[in-house]
């Protein structure tokens, strides 16, 4: 199955590396990118993060349920979902946004996720990240 095309309803599955934890995610891709957030760069070890929005409806659970965090000294904090046995950040969760974050590298295939469409949080973005060229960028989150 392809999940190139924005319009396009895809069938996803994946888990967390040590196979604790699986999901299944339905439905169309709302954004695909790559986040350069200082957080994200906490939890990628360095990188920025690839993603996928898609439809909170479409995802559930199929094995197995993940540890959750926010912090508490943000005032709208996002959670993230990873697997508490090994560690795999799975989704992060926004309190304004239907949707989860899905983490391509979570994917059972992850070419399903074909490449980035935009590239945000740049403000945060190190020297050594790369951002394909002619791809829209953004210092923050796009308008919607």
């Amino acid at each position: 199955m392809n999940a190139g095309s924005h319009d396009d309803v895809v069938k996803l599955e994946g888990g967390c590396y040590c196979g604790a934890v699986r999901y299944a995610a339905e439905g169309k891709p709302m954004m695909k990118g790559q986040c350069h957030c200082r957080e994200c760069q906490y939890i990628s070890g360095g990188a920025p993060h690839m993603f996928m929005l898609m439809p909170s409806s479409g995802f559930r659970y199929t094995k197995g349920q993940p540890k959750r965090f926010s912090r508490s000294d943000l005032e709208r904090p996002v959670t993230r979902e990873f697997c508490a046995d090994c560690g795999t950040h799975l989704v992060t969760l926004r309190p304004d946004t239907p949707a989860v974050i899905l983490k391509v590298g979570t994917l059972d295939d992850p070419g399903l996720f074909g490449g980035p469409q935009v590239a945000i949080f740049t403000i945060d973005k190190q020297a050594f990240h790369l951002i394909p060229e002619g791809l829209p960028t953004f210092e923050r989150l796009p308008a919607r």
